[in-house]
């Protein structure tokens, strides 16, 4: 009989159909071994890209009383925490009561918290939402935001190197956070350029067609800074940041040297690969469930974008040998930024 690993609390979005929340979590983390308790956030039909989705979300209140119960049979027992999308402030606050007793009953709870507030300049969620997840932080043990979300976290617009160690330094010294991943990182010129030589993209590529991922861990007072580029697949995906933050909590182990930098290199590695399965599997489909994004066509046709979307959903049945590291992919490393710190 294999070997449990541990247990995990998931907290996050639900939907019937598709693979994204804790559709997109709870299946990888039970191929790496790990027994996954879980507590839906939301309920919905399917996620809100399609443009139709239905369902309900979770009070505070429901939320609290799930707690509650779990508490009085003693089912509060994880090792490991695990959160994500909560919808609005109230039910956001009863999720950071629970990781704040989680955390005062074991100082040893590995906790990756994803605050899901939104990308692209946009916010997902309530601006009331923000202040909470920021009085959350020194709870957890990793975040997994993205550019975004780092920006509205600690309230610096990141344009420049001495304005992105600003943020990180925020993070661990304010926030108290030991391990940040910075994920899916658009390439922007002056990143590009401040960037070592032996991490940057090829020289005969656009800044467009890679992503970065930058990680930092501080202990004893220092931080160490790891840093990869990898290509960007084209078209849209939903569950991206689910599956990757999973990954990065299952693969995290305090026993190996610089743990960030391995779970983070473990999950860009295999996300990238089920992205590319999930592509391939994409372009394969006939003509109609591929057809290019159109507004005025995705209005007048509904169908037409729920297609696409369908046909867009991670593939994580047919990569979980991807997952649990049975099938050979390409590994991406996250190697060290040893001059990230240099001129400060």
């Amino acid at each position: 009989m294999a070997k449990g690993k541990g247990r995990i609390l998931s907290v996050q979005s639900h939907v019937a159909y598709g693979y994204v929340g804790g559709k997109a979590a709870v299946f990888p983390l039970q191929c790496l071994g790990y027994d996954v308790d879980v507590v839906n956030t939301v309920n919905f039909s399917n996620h809100s890209g399609y443009g139709r989705f239905g369902g309900s979300r979770a009070s505070a209140g429901e939320l609290g009383h799930i707690f509650d119960i779990m508490e009085l049979n003693e089912l509060l027992q994880q090792e490991r925490l695990l959160t994500g999308y909560v919808p609005g402030a109230e039910a956001t606050a009863a999720v950071a009561a629970l990781a704040r007793k989680l955390r005062e009953r074991n100082l040893e709870l590995i906790y990756l918290l994803d605050p899901v507030l939104g990308d692209s300049g946009r916010l997902y969620v309530a601006p009331e939402v923000v202040p909470i997840y920021r009085d959350a932080l020194p709870l957890a043990t990793i975040i997994t935001p993205n550019w975004f979300e780092v920006e509205v976290l600690t309230g610096i617009k990141m344009t420049d190197p001495a304005s992105l160690r600003q943020a990180i330094r925020m993070l661990h010294n304010t926030y108290r956070v030991p391990h940040v991943v910075i994920s899916s990182i658009p390439l922007k010129p002056w990143l590009t350029e401040f960037l070592p030589g032996h991490l940057r993209p090829p020289q005969d590529s656009a800044d467009a067609d890679y992503l970065a991922c930058i990680a930092s861990s501080r202990t004893d007072g220092a931080s160490a800074v790891f840093a990869k580029c990898f290509p960007c697949l084209p078209g849209y995906f939903s569950g991206v940041g689910d599956l990757f933050s999973a990954l990065v909590l299952a693969h995290f182990d305090k026993s190996r040297d610089s743990p960030l930098a391995h779970a983070a290199s473990q999950a860009v590695s295999q996300t990238h690969a089920i992205l590319s399965l999930t592509h391939e599997a994409a372009l394969a489909l006939p003509e109609d469930e591929r057809q290019a994004t159109d507004e005025e066509l995705d209005a007048r046709e509904p169908m037409r974008k729920i297609k696409r979307m369908r046909g867009r959903e991670l593939r994580l049945i047919q990569g979980q040998d991807i997952i649990r590291g049975t099938q050979p992919i390409e590994y991406r490393q996250l190697e060290p930024w040893m001059d990230f710190w240099a001129h400060v």
